[in-house]
């Protein structure tokens, strides 16, 4: 029973302001990169026999770290990579939501394929084969690791899960976050852990917060 991680790329400042796609020359931005070394420093001592990655710049960048701690190549897998988005891509979040098929995408994407470029169902079939291939390619027993794009690794838990693919997007993946699949020779798959977050983050208050908690305390005070 091959385990797989499926761990997303890191941060990058296309994140939750524009579709990154397949566009070539985003990489990591600072946050991104401190995280994918926080990937490397908790997967440091677990048995990786391998590491494959999207051959795109933030998937392999974020791979790296891990890579150079376990002293094993990065093998780029095409299956591997982002949705084909088309002409959606390098598109803003508001140009894609003032779009009439922005709601389809998000209530019944087994009905959309994207302007240019590839539907959600075949980026799943390519997602889960890419997957399936790898894990063929190695003992029972063995941990891989995989780094992928939000949404293809998303397509992929939800067929290991069994899930309608109208109900992707009910599941998260955070940047840096591993979602862990067991494979076995024969039987159902198994997914044991999704969107698991190896960092923790405490967010100081915003100064506005700060502001009206210092009126209140005067107000009472006075």
């Amino acid at each position: 029973m091959p385990t797989i991680l499926l761990i997303r790329h890191g941060e990058n400042d296309y994140v939750g302001r524009r579709l990154a796609g397949r566009l070539p020359g985003v990489h990591l931005n600072e946050k991104g990169r401190k995280h994918a070394h926080e990937v490397a420093e908790a997967l440091c001592n677990a048995p990786v026999k391998a590491i494959y990655s999207s051959p795109l710049e933030r998937a392999m960048e974020t791979a790296e770290p891990l890579a150079q701690v376990l002293g094993l190549p990065v093998l780029p897998r095409p299956g591997l990579q982002e949705i084909d988005f088309g002409s959606w891509q390098g598109k803003t979040m508001k140009q894609m939501a003032r779009m009439k098929l922005w709601k389809v995408v998000q209530g019944s994407p087994s009905q959309v394929r994207f302007p240019g470029g590839e539907s959600f169902s075949e980026a799943q079939q390519r997602m889960v084969a890419e997957v399936e291939d790898i894990a063929a390619g190695h003992e029972p027993d063995d941990l891989i690791a995989c780094f992928s794009h939000s949404d293809a690794i998303k397509l992929a838990v939800a067929h290991f899960l069994g899930m309608p693919l109208d109900n992707f997007q009910r599941l998260a993946v955070s940047t840096c976050a591993l979602s862990i699949v067991h494979l076995p020779k024969e039987g159902p798959p198994h997914v044991s852990h999704i969107n698991q977050v190896l960092r923790f983050e405490i967010r100081p208050p915003e100064e506005k917060k700060d502001k009206k908690r210092e009126a209140r305390v005067e107000s009472r005070e006075s």
